[in-house]
């Protein structure tokens, strides 16, 4: 029997304030919400005991505070945990904490599956079933905080930084990444700076724009090709939106702001992108653009076809953009034991699709 109750994971500060104050309630109920759910991991409204018997009452008969099923913990040898969640519907999602010296990242899905279909991705090979909600994009941050704590060896590792990176093209389901975004960046919630939360997206151009004019997140581009013709290869939706419009959505976004840089995302495929006419065109497209690279080992998964670029190919390729001045980062793979690294994502989903008949573009969260 479906739960006819509001999921109070759907709303930020500003909507919840909105609905208790439909319920009859204050407006600074909220404000007690958010700190004892995101703040102290408090989920039984009888725990919150600031709130009067009447209130709690209320809320038990008309809402919840939903929480996934965790189908499956994994902890990697190099200490990155992979969550994998499942939700009301019986679908699965993956979320994947990585821990480093100064910091902890949680990569955050947005979607069951995805529709985009880029080549080398083990969460496009899947097909798509629908957007997640608000709450359950929130509930990802929510979960790993409080598993984290109670996991051998990870009580110490703590969530300082999101990317919007998991499963699914976030900026296709922008109406409700938003309100999870503003959570993530709430003095109320988790009170991340907005240099800490990074939404990552493979070029919806006039979403790119929606999400510029609504919230200040951090920035990064799925790229992968320096040209059109490569581009339209391994990420399709580059057919609809080259990079010509693409980065002119980029400099949209850095424009009056020098502190703002957008992360490119370059895989690394052997023979495909990485040979050095692609790094000096990739110089030619970056140059006099606040930009970083972020050089992407390729993660094999079955029958992808791409192969791993050598470690010769990506010093070669880094060389030359850094030679040029190109700011460039290699991420090191983490957590591919446990199938968490970049592009392996794969969850459990029914595919709605319909990828073997023909590509679609995503449905929009809401009209762009």
């Amino acid at each position: 029997m479906t739960d006819e109750r509001v999921n109070l994971l759907d709303f930020d500060r500003q909507g919840l304030t909105d609905y208790m104050v439909s319920l009859g309630e204050k407006p600074y109920r909220a404000r007690q919400l958010l700190q004892w759910i995101y703040q102290r991991g408090v989920t039984a409204f009888d725990d919150m005991t600031d709130l009067s018997k009447v209130s709690r009452a209320k809320l038990a008969e008309q809402t919840v505070i939903s929480l996934p099923e965790v189908a499956l913990e994994q902890v990697s040898s190099d200490g990155t945990v992979k969550w994998l969640f499942r939700m009301h519907d019986g679908n699965s999602i993956e979320t994947v904490y990585i821990p480093e010296a100064e910091r902890g990242t949680l990569c955050v899905s947005s979607q069951v599956g995805c529709a985009l279909d880029c080549s080398f991705c083990a969460t496009g090979r899947q097909g798509f079933n629908r957007n997640l909600t608000t709450g359950e994009i929130i509930v990802q941050v929510f979960m790993a905080v409080n598993r984290l704590a109670v996991l051998p060896k990870c009580q110490d590792q703590r969530v300082t930084n999101v990317v919007m990176m998991g499963m699914g093209e976030p900026l296709a389901n922008l109406g409700a990444l938003v309100p999870s975004l503003n959570l993530m960046m709430d003095d109320l919630a988790y009170g991340l700076s907005k240099r800490r939360v990074t939404v990552s997206t493979s070029g919806i151009v006039p979403a790119m724009d929606r999400l510029t004019d609504r919230v200040d997140v951090s920035l990064a581009v799925s790229l992968h090709a320096p040209n059109d013709a490569l581009r339209d290869q391994l990420v399709p939706i580059n057919i609809k939106y080259p990079i010509s419009e693409l980065m002119a959505a980029c400099q949209r976004y850095v424009s009056g702001d020098r502190k703002k840089h957008v992360l490119f995302e370059y895989v690394m495929l052997q023979g495909v992108n990485d040979l050095p006419e692609h790094a000096h065109e990739l110089v030619g497209l970056l140059r006099d653009f606040p930009a970083k690279v972020n050089l992407i080992p390729f993660n094999p998964f079955p029958q992808s076809g791409y192969k791993r670029s050598s470690n010769n190919a990506i010093r070669r390729f880094s060389t030359i953009l850094t030679d040029a001045g190109v700011l460039t980062l290699r991420r090191t793979t983490r957590g591919d034991d446990i199938d968490a690294a970049c592009g392996q994502l794969a969850g459990d989903i029914e595919d709605k699709s319909r990828r073997h008949v023909r590509f679609i573009e995503p449905r929009f969260g809401e009209q762009l």
